[in-house]
């Protein structure tokens, strides 16, 4: 019978670049400045990594969608390299699949690196690899704004939920990561919004205005992991391990019937449920400290709240505008400001999130520092129209 993977993997250095409009940077600069950071912090040198996992999702860098620009970047010489792509869960994919190896036996030390130049594409969101009149025609994605917002009717009409108090809470959600953005050097967008502003946004998909949208940006993050011993062995003391990573898919049922409830993300229980059974968390709203959630768009992390178990079902809106959510609430969601403020890179927002944790969990946040947290989730999101895939990780200290 499995036992999972809990501490039988150390995170041993990470690293990410700034995001933004990053016109002055290529995917293989980005992945460069990621991977250097990662690899003073881990204190290693490049040829003690015996293998990694390259994950992206399309910007156009791509040799036959193999992982050779990533190798060819960070002169990853005669080892194995391999390219995942997963939708948005493409980041912690990476990861996922660099922890397994490590977890396994397969490698000593391992790289997970996800990078993207959206910006490149000159299209908003996530735009198709291929072009084409077919591939627009039958695309069931569409406009991922408008795919996300059927969160909202579907929400107010279980619960009961007035409009008016969803507005104000996904509103909340955007004008607390946008507080918390300012404090995060490397995000793209690093300045503090008010209330007023999001509430009387252009709207972009009821009801979510232009602020309750991730921008789009370029990007990318990295990880270098090894088992606890052989960190200890390296000079590590303080150590953050990987206490569980779970991924769910969905078998497209939801778009296949009436009776789907679209109030929540099945997907995401799924893995939360896995991931947190692999980590021995029994109450996540005590046990855990901080998290990272995928918030491509602000009620998305509002349902997001209640599929991790933070919140009860039908009380997310209230919890988020009495302030559990905020920078110095009891449990601090997008404290580095989250989607909203970095963008989606595909390739690196799982890693990014990842980041964040790791910094927190280690006492390097600066601004942004938490009072010692201990274990800090991820969640990462994606798919048809958005209950596709879900990967959780459950990061903390040894």
């Amino acid at each position: 019978m499995a036992t999972g993977i809990k501490d039988k993997v150390a995170i041993l250095g990470m690293g990410c670049s700034k995001f933004g409009e990053r016109w002055d940077a290529g995917s293989p600069d980005l992945m460069k400045e990621a991977f250097e950071e990662a690899l003073a912090d881990a204190g290693i040198e490049r040829k003690q990594i015996d293998a990694a996992w390259f994950g992206c999702w399309g910007d156009g860098i791509n040799v036959g969608n193999s992982s050779i620009p990533a190798a060819m970047a960070l002169r990853l010489e005669g080892i194995p390299v391999s390219r995942v792509e997963n939708m948005c869960a493409t980041g912690t994919e990476a990861l996922r699949g660099a922890t397994y190896a490590v977890a396994s036996g397969a490698a000593d030390i391992a790289l997970a690196i996800g990078a993207e130049k959206l910006k490149d594409t000159g299209f908003g969101g996530l735009p198709p690899p291929f072009k084409g009149t077919f591939n627009d025609m039958w695309m069931p994605m569409g406009s991922a704004p408008a795919g996300f917002a059927q969160l909202a009717p579907y929400y107010r009409s279980k619960y009961g939920t007035s409009k008016e108090d969803l507005k104000r809470a996904i509103s909340h959600v955007s004008w607390k990561s946008h507080q918390n953005g300012q404090f995060s050097p490397k995000a793209h967008f690093q300045k503090a919004v008010s209330m007023d502003t999001i509430m009387n946004a252009p709207m972009i998909s009821d009801p979510l205005g232009l602020f309750d949208c991730s921008g789009v940006s370029d990007g990318s993050a990295c990880a270098i992991v090894t088992t606890p011993e052989i960190a200890r062995a390296l000079g590590k003391s303080d150590l953050v391990t990987i206490k569980a990573l779970q991924l769910a898919t969905s078998s497209g049922r939801e778009t296949q019937t009436n009776g789907w409830d679209g109030s929540y993300v099945a997907t995401t229980r799924a893995a939360a449920a896995r991931a947190y059974q692999e980590a021995g968390i029994t109450d996540p709203r005590s046990q855990v400290h901080l998290s990272e959630v995928h918030d491509c768009f602000s009620i998305t992390e509002l349902v997001t709240m209640e599929d991790l178990g933070f919140s009860d079902d039908g009380r997310a809106v209230f919890d988020i505008l009495d302030g559990r959510y905020d920078r110095d609430g009891a449990m601090p969601c997008q404290i580095d400001g989250g989607l909203k403020c970095f963008g989606h890179p595909i390739g690196a927002s799982g890693l990014r999130m990842a980041y964040e944790i790791y910094n927190q969990l280690l006492g390097r946040a600066g601004e942004r520092q938490m009072s010692s947290p201990s274990i800090g989730v991820t969640h990462n999101l994606g798919g048809v129209p958005y209950q596709g895939i879900a990967a959780i990780s459950v990061l903390g200290l040894a």
